[in-house]
């Protein structure tokens, strides 16, 4: 619940009124999503000489951490207090086909205007983590059912290019001179219906943060978000593949009616040595941050 320029308080995030809503509908919506979010390519890496197969869900890759991945699991809530929740959820050795028995910690905390979201990941074997938090953000409420209006503004000056069923080719791109250059704000209207989008339905691409922690800058509504993390990549989805249906509060919603900021790892970066690796091993913590400031 956010107020805009004039004060006026409205839902920024989609949702569902009950869990049963949450399986029927869209259930990535505002969850954790791993054990590795985003693609791997074929559903199957080998790390340290041994092969291991995945579910394929997505086509010919594993998505989001395969046919249950953790936003489809229950955690157990280890602290709560009124401005944070804090929880947990142990993924066994063999999970959707992943190798170590991990485990996940998750803080969700209110200070001032921000929201912040970590997570931490310890395992006893070597394996893959890759998380994110799949938030769908409209900044207008439950006024305008769609983002077009809202801007976008990106701090990458590259992207990873990727094939046909949305998984990198291992190239880096510069965003120059193509429909993929946010570096100053766009309106998502102006851009979404550029023939450059078709085949994704509008933005779905992993985006190269530049050094430093601001991602992302979105408003919409009289009111303005900014994205920190610690990151190397922002994957931005705008929802074209969002099913059509009743959310939240009676809301209608579906494609193109939020936007994804989801702070990651490269997608499928197992397969491509020159990108940040996804590999953790025992004695490691992964480390997640990300903040919602709103302005």
């Amino acid at each position: 619940m956010v107020p805009d320029r004039e004060g006026r308080i409205d839902d920024v995030l989609l949702g569902y009124d009950t869990e049963e809503a949450w399986y029927q509908g869209e259930p990535s919506m505002n969850a954790i999503m791993g054990r590795v979010a985003n693609r791997i390519r074929g559903g199957e890496f080998v790390l340290d000489g041994v092969r291991y197969v995945l579910p394929c869900n997505d086509g010919p890759n594993c998505l989001h951490g395969g046919l249950r991945g953790f936003h489809q699991r229950e955690w157990t809530v280890v602290r709560q207090t009124a401005a944070e929740v804090r929880l947990q959820y142990l993924s066994p050795d063999g999970e959707e086909g992943f190798p170590g028995n991990v485990t996940i910690e998750v803080s969700y905390r209110l200070s001032g205007r921000s929201l912040f979201v970590s997570c931490r990941a310890t395992t006893d074997a070597a394996t893959l983590v890759n998380l994110t938090h799949h938030a769908y953000f409209n900044l207008c409420g439950g006024t305008i059912p769609v983002v077009e209006d809202h801007s976008l503004q990106l701090f990458a000056d590259t992207y990873t290019a990727q094939d046909s069923t949305a998984c990198p080719t291992g190239e880096i791109l510069s965003v120059r001179g193509t429909p993929m250059d946010f570096r100053e704000a766009v309106r998502l209207g102006d851009r979404l219906h550029d023939s450059w989008f078709a085949p994704t339905r509008g933005l779905n691409h992993n985006f190269i943060i530049r050094p430093g922690s601001l991602a992302a800058r979105l408003s919409g509504g009289g009111r303005t978000m900014e994205v920190y993390t610690n990151q190397p990549g922002l994957q931005v989805y705008t929802a074209g593949w969002l099913a059509a249906g009743i959310g939240r509060g009676g809301r209608r919603i579906g494609p193109n009616s939020a936007i994804c900021l989801e702070p990651q790892c490269w997608p499928d970066a197992i397969h491509h040595s020159h990108f940040p690796s996804p590999v953790l091993r025992p004695g490691e913590t992964y480390s997640w941050q990300t903040e919602y400031r709103f302005l």
